[in-house]
């Protein structure tokens, strides 16, 4: 194996960026993620285990994303990007986590010794890293560590500068496919806004004029890129931006975003003077990774169309195309959900193609997408996207239509390949495919709300002494440990109609969360408040601290 570490060089700026010695570091879903002001020596390592991730990877260039996305604005966080445009492999989480954690500089240098020869990296392969934060205040001290770490090991970088996370992602895979059969598109902010504008005109032209739409940024990045997609749309589709307020202290997520919209199930406040009766909104959250639409009906009364929504319209729509270009036959289109899926949502979709579930969390709901020919994913939270197989937008490119009808329908699909960001759920992306779907179908907020109804449901947190008891199977729809929770779990869901609960452990936290559905809306509390007392009562809870609410 040629060359070695750069040890004097690592020695000399670790110096620089102490590791705190009573914080542990761990690399989940979104990466690291916690407060910014303790993030520090985190960048610097992470800055050269990117540039190891590329060595490994023969100089392919990978993506590091500074940004904490729907948390509060203290959070900061940092995440790696794989070549495709994809999360970081999985194992590598463990890697990152390992010497994240070595308390010195020299345990630190040890590990990354050691990390090297386990993994076989040749160190002569060059380093290429892209990176990019968003408008966290703690972003710019965090990016010098980062870059620190970069120098230390002599990577080729470029920086992407304060973009949202889905451009840095797209960015990854435009630099990765260039000059190859597989382009994803011109390795820019601007090459995306490009690609993601001409396709959504193409799919809307000759269509009747779209009313404009409100857009709530979360204060974050997406009204950086939001307003130069305005731009780029021009009178085809107007934006309306509302909190854009990203140089003002503590706005980041306030009261506005993606999950304040999904987790209190009301208007942004500072909405309220804006919408009107009739009128659609869509909120980002802080990285423009998630979306979530909403409406106000005839009597200004505020409708929620989640991630669940967002899935049945899409998926629909594009089965419709693939019948209509006649292709049902050829190309399998599919859904995948996890168990916070509304049952409202399963029974629609499940009429019309195969659904699938899986464990909560993204890497789950990518990988089970792939294995369709187009597959659908969202999260109930708005954070989704659809996967095109390389067969299948081979065959969208060689197909021969036999009819004017089926060459429409075949263009819109291809079209559809080009609107959608397919490396990661996309705000910007997911909106204007979800205005596509709106418009070929005439739709208001109200007629797609309509497609089916949510069953009413209720989530509730149980703190518990140690989460880890909590084991599960079935997608986490069913107990296995402790023993015998289960089956006083379905003995209690059978008495309501329409029942449905179930009980896992926080990926994040010690509690275990339980969700419920029922017929009616007063069933669903009391099924949830039931289960949540069963859980807290059966690990053995302090009765005096048992909230109230529980039953």
């Amino acid at each position: 194996m040629a060359s070695s570490l750069p040890v004097e060089a690592i020695r000399t700026l670790s110096e620089q960026h102490p590791k705190p010695s009573n914080v542990h570091y761990q690399y989940g879903t979104a990466g690291f993620r916690t407060l910014g002001n303790i993030l520090d020596s985190v960048m610097f390592r992470v800055g050269i285990l990117a540039a190891l991730r590329s060595k490994r990877l023969d100089g392919k260039t990978i993506g590091v994303m500074v940004t904490a996305s729907h948390n509060p604005e203290p959070d900061n966080g940092v995440k790696l990007v794989d070549p495709r445009g994809e999360m970081l492999e999985a194992a590598w989480e463990n890697h990152a986590t390992n010497l994240a954690n070595a308390p010195t500089t020299d345990a630190f240098i040890d590990a990354l010794d050691a990390f090297v020869k386990t993994l076989n990296i040749d160190l002569s392969k060059p380093a290429r890293v892209v990176y990019a934060r968003d408008t966290r205040p703690s972003g710019p001290a965090l990016i010098a560590a980062l870059e620190d770490g970069f120098k230390a090991i002599g990577a080729e970088t470029r920086n992407a500068g304060v973009t949202t996370t889905p451009v840095l992602h797209y960015l990854v895979k435009a630099i990765n496919t260039k000059g190859t059969k597989d382009a994803y598109g011109e390795d820019s902010e601007e090459g995306y806004l490009q690609k993601l504008s001409t396709a959504f005109k193409k799919l809307v032209a000759g269509k009747p004029a779209i009313p404009p739409l409100v857009i709530d940024c979360a204060n974050g990045v997406g009204a950086i890129v939001g307003e130069k997609l305005a731009e780029h749309l021009g009178n085809t589709l107007k934006l309306i931006l509302h909190n854009t307020a990203i140089t003002t202290a503590g706005a980041l997520n306030n009261a506005c975003g993606a999950d304040f919209v999904k987790t209190s199930q009301r208007l942004p406040p500072s909405l309220a003077s804006v919408l009107k009766p009739g009128q659609r909104a869509c909120s980002l959250d802080g990285d423009a990774d998630r979306l979530i639409y909403y409406y106000l009906d005839d009597r200004g009364q505020f409708h929620m169309l989640d991630g669940d929504k967002i899935a049945a319209l899409v998926a629909a729509f594009i089965v419709e195309l693939t019948k209509s270009a006649g292709l049902d036959g050829e190309i399998q289109v599919g859904i995948v959900q996890t168990a916070y899926a509304n049952g409202g949502s399963t029974k629609y979709l499940s009429e019309r193609l195969p659904v699938k579930c899986v464990p909560t969390g993204v890497k789950h709901l990518h990988h089970a997408a792939e294995h369709y020919d187009i597959g659908v994913y969202f999260e109930a939270n708005g954070h989704g996207t659809v996967l095109f197989s390389p067969e299948t937008l081979e065959k969208l490119a060689t197909y021969q239509p036999s009819t004017p009808a089926q060459s429409t329908a075949l263009n819109h699909l291809i079209s559809l390949t080009q609107v959608i960001n397919q490396t990661v759920g996309d705000a910007l992306s997911d909106m204007l495919l979800v205005e596509v779907v709106l418009t070929h179908k005439s739709y208001s907020g109200l007629e797609w709300d309509s497609l089916y109804v949510d069953l009413p449901n209720r989530l509730v947190k149980v703190v518990v002494p140690n989460r880890s008891i909590f084991k599960t199977e079935d997608a986490e729809r069913r107990l296995v440990s402790p023993p015998g929770l289960q089956a006083k779990i379905d003995d209690l869901v059978r008495r309501y109609e329409g029942g449905r609960a179930f009980v896992r452990p926080s990926g994040t936290e010690d509690v275990v969360r339980v969700y419920a559905e029922a017929t009616v809306r007063s069933q669903a509390d009391e099924l949830a408040f039931r289960v949540a007392g069963l859980v807290y009562d059966d690990v053995g809870g302090d009765p005096s601290k048992r909230p109230a609410e529980f039953l």
